[in-house]
């Protein structure tokens, strides 16, 4: 059923009101794991992990997994709006540095609009843990179902 430009206003409108329609910052970076580091940065991000869900309350989602051979590291951020993302790079960005001997990050995808702001602190994230250039991506189509149904 094809939707005429009024119901998708009708629609986009009260999804507004209700908050459904989302700005939000999907952020994924993928690093290698220096060769003999895997439990210490193990012990690492679990301390990490801990400080962001202590300090921020904005995020999302803010989750550290690693592959079954543990060469590789991946963290998965949902947070609501650049915002949110610029200040969880102001509050845990000094941490991060306790991870340059640790791992070698290889690559910086955000999904969403950030602001330059963002990328620029990511770009410098990226710069002291490794040799990934940030790369964004835009939002073309979809949804988010991130509140209770």
């Amino acid at each position: 059923m094809a939707w005429t430009d009024k119901q998708a206003l009708r629609r986009g409108e009260r999804a507004s009101r209700l908050g459904a329609v989302s700005e939000q910052i999907i952020f994924v970076d993928t690093s290698e794991v220096r060769e003999g580091k895997l439990d210490e940065l193990r012990l690492g991000v679990r301390d990490l992990a801990g400080f962001v869900e202590a300090r921020e309350t904005d995020p999302i989602s803010y989750e550290i997994y690693f592959s079954a051979d543990g060469r590789l590291m991946t963290v998965v951020q949902v947070h609501p709006d650049s915002a949110s993302m610029e200040r969880h790079m102001e509050i845990a960005g000094p941490v991060f540095a306790r991870f340059a001997g640790l791992v070698d990050l290889r690559t910086v995808d955000i999904y969403g609009s950030p602001s330059q702001r963002v990328v620029e602190q990511l770009q410098q994230k990226a710069d002291m843990l490794g040799t990934a250039t940030v790369t964004v991506h835009d939002r073309q189509a979809g949804f988010a179902r991130l509140g209770p149904r």
